[in-house]
């Protein structure tokens, strides 16, 4: 009965908190002609809510079928089923094969016929998709030509790829045993061929012709997103080495797989792939961030030559377009460490920001004809807006219209939790981080601490953008506790500057910079020195084990979720872009095991919580028994919460289990109660 009461009382806030005057706003958009925009609040676009507008403010309730996006049935084999852009065909993958359907009669044609449990057509092996397409892809490797008549597609062949198990309790009565084919650092990867398909004579009842790219698929290599010129005869592959240092860009003929070197850069330490490229008749616009240490604008001709658009400390750079006048629109952090702002470069190199710099954009939008933006604005203080703007505004121009205000007629400002940035220096580099004071603060008391971090190379925690409070939030804010987010030197707001510091020795001056912060929380009067808390999942997870077992003087207690804890034990590709391989730098592996910083653990300073997935295909539930098992080897006591079958985030009743039960533990170890 007590626990049940406890439940409640933490579920009182976040009850709450959904009456807080907030409206629901539409998560994507697009514009679909040069006057009109689809909005959806799931990203189908056939959700019951999804709507279109006009410049002229007119809406309508149902976006047509031909604007919503196909999703893969969770009963079909049928995997990413995929409109060619004209609608004449439909591509999709099963069981390792590609398959072509035209639309006019539902002729369906194999185009590959060796697929199997380790080669896969047009389906990304698992470190693809982790790493370099994406989650967003959802295991895609097929890409269609702009005219419609060429289909491009990556073979993996994972039969030398090491096979990693994971056991589920739940099935038949000895549970079921699922293998994945995982590549860890200085594994053998998956060998990679690109093929395409002409749809000419497709369907003429022949044997499908695939005409594969003049690469060496034996070579220990990874291939980027790929890229279709517009032309949709050139097809642009990016590619690294397995050290990633060096980049080098190739135009293939989609006819003859013929390949010509457009583009190559190195450096001393790693290489990003080339993302989101903008193409012309004469070349195409990229971001790089090789020669000045921050993110550049550059337009890359097709005779090779090289053109910088930019200075100044860019990060975060997306392009979005390029128009006829040669104006190219795109949003970073340029005025601001902590804020995109939308921009346009002049063929002059004149740079205009579009939207307010004290204002935060989330997703921008603009338009085919390259007259409007629409764009989700907002700050700590200030909710989301959606707002229509012009990209040549003049002094006459109206101003950005609001087309969806998170607002609600009800919204009240002071019934929100009040955050502020901050910032610590640290080497001569300005780290930021928010903090949230609790109800009723005053500065004459003491309170305890909650740090959210995570910590990993470019991955920032901190911006200056709206964030509804959730529950964790709201009750750290009912209880008394200072709500912490805080970001190192390597998140990427301080270029490669800090980004290379971390080069083949991860876990160093990362966890350097969160102790600073630890020390920094101490020496605030209003902060209780001895009640400073920590938490962070997966690569956050590896930093607060690390923190707890490194500095227990500075934290009292922490919860590491799904974290890495030997980094001989994660990906190759994540892993060996920033450590390289463990024959090269077996000294950094070796220092970053937090495995062995059990050793020398003193009793009593400090609690651990220690959450993981037993199911984890991402980050193995392996790590986490390795260092519960030096945990006691050492004689730590410390905390465990196992959720059987669980992935890389816990989902429904576990992630509500991990919720309730992780406020229970600051409870006990913050509140003292």
């Amino acid at each position: 009965m007590k626990y049940k009461i406890l439940i409640l009382s933490l579920l009182l806030p976040f009850i709450a908190a959904a009456q807080d005057g907030l409206n629901k706003v539409p998560s994507e958009w697009k514009w679909i002609s040069p006057t009109e925009a689809a909005f959806s609040y799931d990203g189908t676009y056939g959700d019951p809510g999804a709507f279109i507008a006009d410049l002229e403010g007119n809406v309508s309730r149902r976006v047509p079928t031909q604007y919503q996006v196909l999703k893969s049935n969770e009963f079909s084999p049928r995997q990413n089923p995929t409109l060619s852009p004209d609608r004449s065909f439909q591509a999709y993958t099963e069981e390792g094969n590609l398959y072509v359907k035209r639309a006019s009669d539902g002729k369906t044609v194999k185009v590959t016929a060796d697929g199997s449990d380790v080669i896969y057509n047009g389906y990304a092996a698992w470190v693809y998709y982790e790493e370099i397409f994406g989650r967003s892809s959802h295991y895609r490797a097929f890409w269609w030509a702009p005219d419609s008549r060429m289909l491009a597609f990556y073979r993996f062949d994972e039969t030398k790829v090491p096979e990693f198990p994971i056991y589920s309790p739940k099935g038949p009565q000895a549970g079921k045993l699922r293998v994945t084919h995982y590549p860890k650092a200085g594994d053998p990867n998956p060998k990679v061929q690109i093929g395409f398909v002409s749809l000419d004579g497709l369907f003429d009842g022949g044997e499908p012709e695939v005409v594969w790219a003049d690469f060496d698929a034996e070579e220990d290599q990874y291939f980027g997103k790929p890229f279709w010129a517009p032309d949709g005869k050139r097809f642009f592959i990016p590619r690294e080495p397995r050290i990633q240092n060096t980049l080098e860009l190739f135009a293939v003929e989609a006819a003859t797989g013929s390949k010509t070197s457009v583009y190559k850069e190195q450096v001393a330490t790693w290489l990003n792939w080339i993302d989101g490229p903008l193409f012309t008749d004469k070349g195409l616009y990229m971001v790089r961030d090789f020669e000045s240490g921050w993110e550049q604008i550059y337009f890359l001709g097709y005779d090779g030559s090289l053109r910088r658009l930019t200075t100044g400390t860019n990060w975060n750079v997306k392009l979005l377009k390029a128009d006829a006048a040669g104006n190219v629109f795109f949003t970073a952090n340029r005025d601001s460490q902590v804020r995109k702002t939308l921009y346009k470069i002049s063929p002059k190199g004149v740079v205009m920001a579009l939207t307010p710099p004290d204002m935060n954009v989330g997703r921008c939008e603009i338009s085919p004809d390259g007259k409007h933006y629409i764009a989700s604005l907002s700050s700590l203080s200030e909710p989301t807006t959606i707002v229509l703007g012009e990209t040549a505004p003049k002094k006459k121009s109206p101003a950005p219209r609001v087309l969806c205000d998170m607002k609600g007629a009800k919204y009240n400002s002071e019934a929100f939790p009040v955050t502020q940035l901050i910032s610590i220096t640290v080497d001569g580099l300005e780290i930021p981080g928010t903090m949230t004071l609790p109800k009723g603060f005053d500065p004459s008391r003491k309170y305890p601490v909650h740090i959210y971090l995570y910590g990993g190379p470019d991955t920032p925690v901190v911006s200056d953008t709206w964030r509804t409070p959730g529950f964790a939030e709201t009750w750290f804010y009912e209880n008394g506790i200072i709500a912490v987010r805080i970001d190192n030197r390597a998140s990427g707001h301080n270029g490669r500057a800090g980004l290379d510091q971390i080069y083949k020795h991860l876990n160093t001056v990362e966890l350097q910079d969160f102790i600073e912060w630890g020390k920094y929380f101490q020496n605030l009067p209003y902060v209780k020195a001895d009640r400073i808390g920590v938490e962070g999942f997966s690569f956050g997870g590896t930093m607060t084990a690390a923190l707890l077992l490194k500095a227990p003087q500075v934290f009292r207690c922490g919860i590491a979720g799904g974290g890495v804890y030997d980094w001989m034990l994660y990906d190759s590709h994540y892993t060996e872009r920033f450590m390289s391989t463990p024959a090269d730098n077996p000294d950094g592996y070796r220092a970053s095991r937090v495995i062995d910083y059990a050793k020398g653990w003193q009793p009593g300073h400090s609690r651990l919580k220690l959450t993981h997935g037993t199911g984890d295909d991402n980050v193995h539930f392996q790590n986490t028994l390795l260092l519960v098992d030096a945990l006691q080897e050492n004689l730590v006591d410390f905390d465990l919460m196992v959720y059987p079958d669980g992935m890389h985030g816990y989902r429904a009743t576990q992630a509500t289990h991990s919720a309730l039960t992780d406020l229970i533990f600051w409870k006990k170890y913050l509140l003292d109660d």
